[in-house]
């Protein structure tokens, strides 16, 4: 029973990948298939209508995450995306629930360090009742006391899990040795200490403060016309408080860079993470940066990263690196995971491609297919629409303009090799933090390397 419409859905939305993909990945006509929309409460959305197929994803965000956090509370805004959808107004959760089975909807919500974000997928045919339940959770959540220990019980099986998981170990003690003091330090799920000191109280004054409509990025993407989407918006999100009262959160770097962090724990495999300042988002330098880390280890089989870890000594199955531009804090992060006994071996091969790139940059070669791969494999990332409203809700907290598609890989082209020498020293010239956990061979923790 439950399964059926769940499933009709899946089916429709695996047809629109391509309808979808194509109205976004045409060039010449891309910037109109985006519309930037205004209700008349002046709430913005940004629309790619395509009616072809009846469905509609509604991506949105506000601006806070758990960066907003009460102090000594870590969790909160993980605790709240967690209950919006477990009852609304007159709805237990179990009645809530319901009511998204019974018409197929989906409906879900996350925090990260920056935004908590929320996302609903629905065939037309079931919109008006789909926004009636976006409007409920966002503007009545019940957090009722049952529904809120259920959830903060998931949240700390979780959280326990990740006591003994090198990944998540390795992961917590970057970040905490990185933005000591700094709210980015504290996980966005909380602690084992901090989750059970949120209250119901903490959370209905985190929905107060962050969930306004000053603060609110929105997009839509499927079969609705922009008279519509009008109406949606305002009727959804006009319930909300007009502004936000987001705490101050200081831009910062990353510290402990030359650190060497070692948490011993009995895993067959030792973990590696490594990371240190990135490029902003807005810097002009930016693509530049984006295209070098490609060539550095950003998902390609022919990074250098991938070639000299992976393919020439087996010492990974996989290695990876990629730029994060959190609002108060650019970053380049990146890691792997091999054997106790070439653990060593594994960063020394990490640091020493890292230092060689940024001392003599990419050849012409690297940045000619780096560039390539780039612009051609980018219509992949919209082959769904709640890809592609994701994307667009990013687009606006990134401030690129509703042209970003068209003048993506303009701004790809036109990095050049002396572009891409210069923002290599610039973008891993600084030092890293190094965080391992596991058994490494003779590996200690240095306060400088």
């Amino acid at each position: 029973m439950r399964a059926t419409p769940a499933l009709s859905i899946w089916v429709v939305r695996r047809v629109t990948l391509a309808l979808l993909a194509l109205a976004l990945a045409a060039s010449p006509g891309m910037a109109t298939t985006i519309e930037r929309v205004v209700s008349p409460g002046g709430i913005v959305a940004w629309l790619v209508h395509e009616p072809a197929v009846p469905m509609i994803a509604v991506d949105f965000s506000f601006a806070g995450g758990s960066a907003q956090d009460p102090a000594g509370k870590a969790g909160t805004a993980s605790l709240v995306a967690g209950l919006l959808d477990e009852g609304a107004g007159d709805f237990d959760s179990k009645a809530f629930h319901a009511r998204l089975e019974r018409k197929a909807i989906e409906l879900g919500f996350q925090a990260d360090r920056d935004a908590l974000r929320g996302a609903l997928r629905t065939l037309t045919e079931n919109r008006e009742e789909a926004f009636d339940d976006l409007r409920l959770a966002l503007t009545a959540p019940r957090f009722d006391p049952t529904d809120v220990e259920i959830i903060r019980s998931q949240i700390i099986s979780n959280l326990r899990r990740a006591t003994t998981s090198p990944s998540e170990m390795a992961s917590v003690r970057w970040w905490q040795t990185a933005f000591a003091g700094h709210p980015y330090a504290h996980p966005v799920n909380g602690t084992l200490e901090s989750l059970p000191a949120v209250s119901i109280d903490d959370l209905r004054a985190y929905t107060r403060r962050v969930l306004a409509r000053d603060n609110l990025k929105v997009a839509v993407v499927g079969d609705i016309d922009a008279e519509a989407v009008k109406t949606m918006l305002d009727r959804v999100f006009g319930g909300l408080p007009a502004r936000s009262e987001l705490a101050a959160v200081a831009d910062v770097s990353p510290r402990g860079l030359g650190r060497r962090i070692v948490t011993r724990l009995d895993v067959p495999q030792t973990v590696i993470m490594f990371g240190g300042p990135g490029i902003a988002r807005q810097d002009p330098d930016f693509m530049a940066a984006y295209v070098v880390n490609h060539i550095l280890g950003g998902g390609s089989f022919s990074s250098r990263l991938y070639q000299e870890v992976r393919e020439k000594r087996g010492l990974a199955y996989s290695v990876h690196d990629s730029l994060a531009w959190l609002t108060h804090a650019p970053l380049f992060v990146g890691g792997t995971a091999t054997r106790a006994e070439r653990t060593s071996e594994t960063l020394d091969i990490v640091r020493r491609e890292i230092s060689r790139l940024a001392d003599d940059g990419p050849t012409a070669d690297e940045l000619a297919k780096a560039k390539s791969f780039l612009i051609g494999s980018f219509p992949l990332n919209l082959d769904t629409s709640g890809k592609i409203a994701a994307m667009l809700v990013q687009l606006q907290i990134d401030n690129l303009g509703i042209d970003y598609f068209t003048q993506r890989p303009k701004m790809i082209d036109a990095v050049t090799l002396d572009d891409a020498r210069r923002v290599a020293k610039r973008l891993l010239g600084g030092g890293l933090l190094v965080s391992v956990v596991g058994r490494p061979d003779g590996m200690m923790s240095t306060s400088a390397e």
